[in-house]
């Protein structure tokens, strides 16, 4: 705002004041709510990276299994068996709220490798792999709704920081500025009334100088 369009009046200068309150309580909030966020940043990146290392073990665990498979059962077998699996139920994307932030919430429904009569009697090495895969699946679903949530916490934790920062930076002192124009110019508009009112002093004391020396 141009200091030239301000009104120097008290009560611009008490609405100054009541917005520089009300903007240093929402910096304390944004501050505050920028604090939970890294921290939940945080505790997300934990269990992401918790979940990363479980998925390598579980894979490396997966791939021996299914070599393991294929030596006792042979190639042709295990594929001819992996055609009788089901497919995997779709999985249902709802969202959840984290600290104010919408994130994916990933539900994999209930996935059940042995669905029909004709996979009872698989032999147990190949049930072994799909044991080991069935956790592989679940796993790769938690990883992503944590890395997505991550990446909406983070565009979140920015946004908040430019807020506060043009809170704190911009608007503050530009209202502190407003505030100190508005008491200047009062102390202007004082000093020039208390000079109007020494000339108005002098001239009634000269009139009143001229008016005995009248009488006289």
């Amino acid at each position: 705002m141009a200091q030239e369009s301000i009104r120097p009046t008290r009560l611009e200068l008490l609405r100054t004041r009541r917005r520089i309150v009300l903007a240093k309580k929402g910096l304390n909030l944004l501050k505050l709510k920028r604090s939970a966020l890294i921290v939940e940043f945080f505790n997300l990146s934990k269990e992401a990276l918790q979940l990363r290392g479980s998925l390598q073990q579980k894979i490396a665990r997966g791939y021996a299994s299914i070599r393991q498979a294929e030596m006792m059962e042979g190639p042709t077998r295990l594929e001819s068996i992996s055609m009788l699996l089901p497919e995997v139920v779709p999985v249902k994307v709802s969202t959840k709220n984290v600290m104010g932030v919408k994130t994916p919430r990933v539900d994999a429904g209930e996935y059940t490798p042995v669905g029909s009569a004709a996979l009872l009697d698989l032999p147990t090495s190949i049930m072994e792999s799909i044991h080991q895969f069935q956790g592989i699946y679940q796993v790769v679903l938690d990883i992503a709704e944590k890395e997505n949530a991550l990446r909406r916490l983070l565009r979140e934790i920015e946004k908040t920081k430019r807020r506060a920062s043009a809170i704190e930076n911009v608007l503050i002192p530009r209202l502190q500025a407003t505030v100190r124009y508005i008491k200047f110019r009062f102390d202007e508009l004082e000093r020039d009334a208390f000079s109007m009112l020494k000339t108005v002093k002098r001239k009634m004391e000269a009139e009143e100088a001229k008016a005995s020396v009248a009488a006289a």
